[in-house]
């Protein structure tokens, strides 16, 4: 175990996209809020969609920023901390179910998403607010925030050239049948590939991606080894 922080080989020029382009969004979504009818009450910005912003611009093919698990995480998860709240008195207990309860029902909808916890989080704490408002209101906002941050998304990564959302799997490349011997793979090699993938934060360390080649290497080999 180390505490030292993971460099990833990030070009500084994709490093100021990501944060343009996530404080780009945020803007637009406040502005946007304030066009929406207001239904007596004012269009609020969840700070749920802070951490959500971080997964669409800085990690935008992470499976976790994918439309589904941005869409389907925030409501699931909006749902339970309105239900936790209105049937559980205390505040710090109803906290914890509703937290619970989301990441269950985002793991069983396929939809898991880090920033849907805290929306479900919110619900809770906010609730006094929101329960004088009504449950159309809460349901409206949040649907407001994530369809805008969605659409903002799928916009702005793909004005920058990455291609969001992520494909259901990247194009294969078939490895040429020839004589060369086999070859080591180094981290090095893996941080030239990604580099040339021009796909912006691939989401999984160079560390990771050695041991998952390594693993299935492994597993190769014993699947063709005779018994």
């Amino acid at each position: 175990m180390s505490f030292r922080p993971h460099i990833a080989p990030v070009p500084a020029a994709e490093k100021i996209r990501s944060a343009l382009a996530a404080g780009i969004a945020i803007l637009l979504m406040g502005l946007a809020l304030k066009f929406l009818p207001q239904f007596n009450y004012p269009q609020l910005m969840l700070g749920s969609m802070g951490a959500a912003t971080f997964l669409l611009f800085a990690a935008p093919h992470s499976p976790m920023a994918q439309p589904w698990p941005m869409l389907g995480g925030n409501l699931v998860s909006a749902l339970a901390g309105w239900g936790c709240s209105l049937l559980i008195p205390d505040h710090v207990l109803a906290a914890g179910c509703a937290v619970g309860l989301a990441i269950f029902l985002m793991h069983y909808l396929h939809c898991l998403h880090p920033p849907g916890a805290a929306t479900a989080l919110i619900m809770v704490l906010g609730s006094a607010q929101f329960h004088a408002m009504g449950w159309q209101w809460a349901g409206y906002i949040v649907a407001a925030n994530t369809g805008i941050l969605l659409v903002l998304a799928l916009l702005l990564n793909n004005i920058l050239g990455r291609h969001y959302p992520l494909p259901q799997a990247y194009p294969h490349h078939p490895v040429p049948q020839t004589t060369l011997p086999v070859a080591v793979l180094e981290l090095g090699d893996i941080e030239w590939a990604i580099c040339q993938m021009n796909e912006g934060v691939i989401d999984v360390s160079e560390e990771d991606l050695a041991e998952i080649y390594e693993l299935a290497v492994l597993h190769a080999q014993g699947r063709s080894s005779p018994n």
